[in-house]
């Protein structure tokens, strides 16, 4: 089995994006999966393109996209990916889309198809924080999140997809006011390894 990883590039005024950080500590081979892994630029235009060139490029069996949600306290499983580009900040091509289709006549939205709730029980039960979120916003990660289930669908490929949230890192919340949640990127990085894993479980 093959999985494909995906974090993004640092944005927002960070210096590191804990997202693709925990995807690069997690190792060639969980269990029988091999790991792919590709950072995505926070681009509305290039996020979609360079995700689609990484599953073209090496034709994986699932995908875990992964990304920040500054605030929360956990792990964020997503369940659903609508239909919407809606910024409430610029991206790092200073594009601010408001109200724009991800995919021009698309669907309104689309259904994970990763086991997200196996996910986040899996995490749970190894003291990870984590929860099932049913709005991946409609930012940058949500027009992954919809690009990647738009093209398994529309193309019916024999692949599973789906969005992982994580949190600020320690390091990141360091500088920010005082209480921010944050999570250290050893949990992160147990986290979706424990998200493989469930994910090699069920796989196709």
């Amino acid at each position: 089995m093959k999985l494909l990883l995906t974090g993004f590039e640092p944005f927002g005024g960070e210096t590191s994006n804990p997202s693709f950080e925990a995807v690069k500590r997690l190792p060639e081979r969980i269990g029988s999966a091999e790991i792919i892994k590709t950072e995505l630029p926070v681009s509305f235009k290039n996020s979609g393109p360079a995700l689609i060139s990484a599953i073209e490029k090496h034709h994986p069996d699932a995908v875990i996209c992964v990304g920040q949600a500054g605030g929360y306290a956990g792990i964020a499983i997503e369940r659903t990916a609508v239909n919407l580009q809606d910024a409430a900040a610029v991206d790092n091509d200073g594009i601010q889309p408001e109200e724009q289709p991800v995919v021009a006549d698309g669907p309104d939205g689309y259904f994970s198809s990763l086991p997200v709730k196996r996910i986040a029980d899996a995490l749970k039960s190894n003291e990870i924080p984590a929860f099932v979120s049913n709005s991946a916003g409609t930012y940058v990660c949500n027009n992954v999140m919809y690009t990647l289930l738009h093209l398994i669908h529309s193309k019916h490929l024999p692949i599973r997809g789906g969005f992982i949230h994580v949190p600020f890192s320690v390091e990141q919340a360091a500088c920010k006011a005082p209480g921010t949640p944050s999570m250290a990127l050893e949990y992160m990085t147990k986290g979706l390894e424990l998200a493989v894993r469930t994910v090699e479980s069920e796989r196709i």
